[in-house]
């Protein structure tokens, strides 16, 4: 009786589909992947009011021909649930996949959105919604901006030296709170390099930032989420600011001085409410404290003089950005007030890739030691020094093999009281094969240094491999050589 009963209700059930046009057992040849938002996955801190979705689809059986989008519908909401829509674009007849607008209602400031997308195959036949993909809002107006700009009181002279003789200032602020938070999002925007720290620990993994922008004209901001690293009572936010492009000529205008500086603001919510009022809000004002730092940048950031870093082991103070500093020789930032706009970062952030370790070290007549690299590449290195204190020790790179260094590009580390320090790149970077190591008592180990290739964290688009060697090889120096050359949101010559 119940197996009847069953088979009358499957026949019921199929003369329904029939009704309705639809075919229970028809499945979507393709299914929506590779989701982006203005090019980038799950970005944060967009300051554009309609950005635009792309997706990539994909075949469920890749053997098939012929299949294709013939409609997609997108869903926006402000939880990951979708039970608060901003915007459902219903079903819209196209093969369309690339830079489909939101249309929606009004994006608010400071706010994180959920996006998926369905779509229909040539036949007409619905796919599942993909998995949710998410960004979050920048702060849209000018008028959002309550924070200040701060810099040290040391400024760049060119006329007194030609050469960078200027300090990467550490700055830093105490905060209580009750509690710690649900959400806290701090916008940074700096004119030269910087890197956020809270209660000790670095916030993100990106490097030499903000990529790179026009000074005299913007700053780019880069919204990190604080909330993790926040803790009840006390808490220290710190900045590093590296001079680089803030000492660059052409971006020199009047009202801006030649020395880095910033602006960071960030709301703090102890409710999981994205809508609540923030409970406090952090901004860069006079009550920062600042102190030199123990890195500053040689050369001066111009043609044939971009130099690299000076790391004095002997300014270290290891707690610069913990509770338990003594602030007793700290000085108040400096207030600035440049007309600059501030605008998101809209690209990848730069990090580092492809951990790479010497080949070889042959010690030279003059007492240096030269170390190979194995290939040329544009990038951070790190070298385990040891020496006297106070003993300076260059590592100067270069490209070929014939010179000692190329473009003036070069590094230096003064050890400090323990005699031993490693040196590491923190707001310059260097390119080349050959690091020749001057100041040295000792050959180094090859295990002493360590490279990185640094590029904008592009993802690979596609790949290429056949059975000729050499057209591999070629297209593996090709991409090695484009991806040394991508950094700061561009394709550089250097």
């Amino acid at each position: 009786m119940v197996q009847k009963s069953m088979i009358r209700f499957f026949l019921l059930l199929c003369l329904l589909c029939t009704a309705c046009g639809r075919d229970i057992s028809a499945v979507c040849d393709i299914v929506p992947g590779r989701m982006t938002c203005e090019y980038m996955d799950s970005p944060s801190g967009l300051d554009i009011v309609n950005p635009r979705f792309s997706w990539i689809v994909e075949a469920v059986d890749t053997m098939a021909f012929g299949q294709r989008q013939s409609a997609y519908r997108i869903e926006v909401a402000a939880d990951p649930k979708f039970h608060a829509f901003c915007w459902d674009s219903g079903w819209v007849e196209s093969s369309q996949t690339q830079l489909v607008v939101y249309e929606g209602a009004p994006l608010a400031s400071d706010r994180t959105y959920y996006w998926r997308v369905r779509v229909r195959d040539g036949k007409g036949v619905e796919s599942e919604w993909s998995p949710a993909a998410s960004w979050s809002t920048g702060l849209f107006e000018a008028s959002d901006w309550t924070a200040r700009w701060i810099g040290s009181d040391e400024i760049f002279d060119s006329s007194v030296n030609p050469d960078c003789n200027i300090s990467d200032p550490w700055f830093r602020k105490s905060i209580r709170l009750k509690k710690r938070p649900a959400k806290a999002v701090m916008f940074v925007a700096s004119v030269g390099y910087h890197e956020l720290y809270v209660n000790g620990r670095k916030v993100g993994d990106h490097i030499l930032a903000p990529v790179v922008t026009d000074n005299s004209q913007r700053a780019r901001y880069i919204a990190y989420d604080i909330a993790p690293f926040l803790q009840r009572g006390e808490n220290v936010l710190s900045l590093w600011l590296g001079t680089s492009w803030s000492i660059f000529e052409p971006f020199r205008i009047g009202d801006k001085p030649m020395t880095p500086i910033v602006i960071a603001q960030a709301d703090i919510r102890y409710s999981n409410d994205p809508a609540s009022p923030a409970d406090l809000r952090i901004v860069t004002d006079g009550s920062w404290v600042t102190h030199p730092s123990p890195n500053k940048l040689l050369g001066k950031w111009g043609m044939g003089s971009m130099g690299g870093e000076l790391w004095d082991a002997r300014k270290e103070i290891p707690d610069w950005n913990l509770p338990s500093c003594d602030l007793s020789t700290w000085r108040p930032a400096t207030v600035y007030t440049p007309s600059l706009v501030l605008s998101a970062q809209n690209t990848y952030p730069n990090r580092k890739h492809d951990e790479i370790h010497p080949v070889a070290i042959e010690e030279c007549g003059d007492g240096s030691y030269r170390v190979d690299m194995g290939v040329n590449f544009a990038g951070w290195i790190e070298a385990d020094l040891r020496g006297e204190p106070g003993d300076r020790i260059d590592l100067l790179y270069s490209e070929r093999e014939y010179l000692e260094m190329t473009f003036r590009n070069y590094s230096a580390c003064i050890l400090g009281e323990s005699g031993r320090c490693t040196f590491r790149n923190r707001f310059n970077y260097g390119s080349g094969r050959w690091i020749t190591v001057k100041g040295l008592r000792e050959k180094p180990r090859l295990s002493d240094i360590r490279g990185w290739m640094v590029r904008t964290d592009y993802p690979d688009a596609a790949s290429f491999v056949c059975s000729d060697d050499l057209q591999n090889w070629i297209y593996d120096r090709v991409k090695w050589t484009f991806e040394n050359l991508s950094i700061g949101g561009y394709v550089v010559d250097c």
